[in-house]
């Protein structure tokens, strides 16, 4: 394999911009392959939400000194940051600096990763052969060789769908629908006055509920429905004030408070089995038989991995999970929470094809329980391990709050909160 090729990362958001960071420690080349037009341009997409957890935990220490370098002031670390926020004020900035900006190509959607002149069969000399990745620019196709690849696209482009059985049944119907955490009071059109049902039991659908139950105090009329699979939303409520991170915790008291009022009506078990849109309306029919129209829908259940360009990649996944087979039983949302997965680096992230790996919250699979900070540390110990500093590879640190970090809306403020 060629070693002065790039290290290419897929993925210009926190992540993928972290690595980059990292890979200019060690001063091996890289290139980053961005889909959207900007940088972090999946989190702008939610740029109204507020964090939960705070700038110290949401910045990473190779970019801080390529940053400090340049002049950059941290923001006050204490201090929650929107989505719009983490991109204006740390993302942009480090996407800007010369070493980075003269190595990232916007608007480059990968297509296909594979081995030079070697389809997913042929073993032979394969370790020695350099990646080529395929990637589309506007109507041209291109490609770029590399000596290592780090894929850090997320998952926030593959929401998983609303119905029980976990396919999009009606692929149409994924167009029409609120996959996002809405800007509500910014888009009250679409909402006031009307019956919206939100499906999901994280904290993105519980942010939504946050976000719909405001816009009723100005909008009586407005009704709102929470449709749950489980039989009760008390485990949705997360820890309240146990919880080390008090956005967090206040997010899960104050839907409590809004499900007690009646404020929110909740529907519980109710695995949606059918959607029928017609006309303005949507008619959700369970797998219990009860059936609801609602003017508007929102599904908040969480996303999956896109492994579709891949398919020439050794790569390997736990069957129910869909992380590594080795991080798995770390961050099985039926055993841990937020903050209980434990440290892992480059050992846990390892697929079958050298030099190849899957990083931040799409190495997670289906978990919801991926934090940013985990991110940094997973592309902090990566980079080690591709510059060959095993030692720092394996020396794997995690700093988080007790009880974890994950997606909000709250506090006073009536903000909303989000992932860190």
């Amino acid at each position: 394999m060629s070693k002065q090729l790039p290290v290419v990362i897929i993925g210009a958001g926190p992540v993928g911009l972290a690595a980059a960071a990292h890979l200019v420690e060690y001063n091996i080349p890289f290139k980053i392959l961005e889909k959207g037009e900007t940088v972090g341009s999946n989190i702008l997409e939610w740029g109204h939400v507020q964090l939960f957890s705070p700038w110290e935990y949401n910045t990473n220490q190779a970019a801080i000194q390529l940053l400090q370098e340049a002049g950059w002031q941290h923001p006050n670390k204490d201090k929650l940051p929107t989505g719009k926020e983490l991109v204006e004020e740390y993302l942009q900035p480090l996407s800007e600096l010369k070493v980075i900006k003269d190595n990232t190509q916007y608007n480059a959607e990968v297509i296909s990763i594979t081995k030079d002149g070697a389809d997913k069969l042929k073993s032979d000399g394969r370790n020695d052969r350099d990646f080529v990745v395929h990637f589309k620019n506007g109507a041209s196709l291109n490609k770029i060789k590399a000596s290592a690849i780090i894929d850090a696209s997320g998952s926030w482009q593959n929401p998983n769908p609303p119905y029980a059985d976990g396919l999009w049944l009606d692929s149409s119907l994924r167009e029409l629908v609120h996959t996002n955490i809405p800007a509500v009071q910014q888009e009250p059109e679409n909402f006031k006055n009307k019956h919206t049902a939100v499906i999901g039991a994280g904290h993105s659908a519980l942010n939504s509920l946050m976000n719909l139950a405001e816009l009723k105090e100005t909008y009586p009329a407005t009704k709102i429905s929470w449709f749950l699979r489980r039989e009760s939303p008390m485990s949705a409520f997360g820890g309240e004030t146990q919880d080390q991170l008090e956005a967090r915790g206040a997010l899960g008291a104050s839907v409590r408070e809004l499900v007690q009022q009646g404020i929110v009506e909740v529907l519980a078990p109710f695995h949606v089995g059918e959607i029928n849109h017609s006309g303005p309306r949507y008619t959700l029919t369970s797998r219990e038989g009860e059936e609801v129209s609602v003017d508007e829908l929102i599904v908040n259940t969480g996303a999956r991995p896109d492994f579709s360009f891949l398919r020439e990649i050794r790569y390997a996944v736990d069957p129910v999970v869909e992380s590594t087979p080795a991080l798995a039983p770390l961050i099985d949302p039926n055993l841990h929470s937020c903050g209980t997965v434990r440290p892992h680096g480059e050992e846990q992230l390892r697929h079958p094809e050298a030099n190849f790996y899957i990083a931040g919250v799409k190495s997670y699979g289906r978990a919801p329980t991926f934090l940013m900070t985990t991110g940094y540390e997973q592309v902090r110990s990566i980079v080690a391990s591709i510059a060959g500093d095993v030692q720092a590879a394996k020396q794997v640190k995690l700093k988080l709050p007790e009880t974890g970090v994950c997606k909000t809306n709250i506090i006073p403020t009536k903000q909303q909160n989000c992932c860190g």
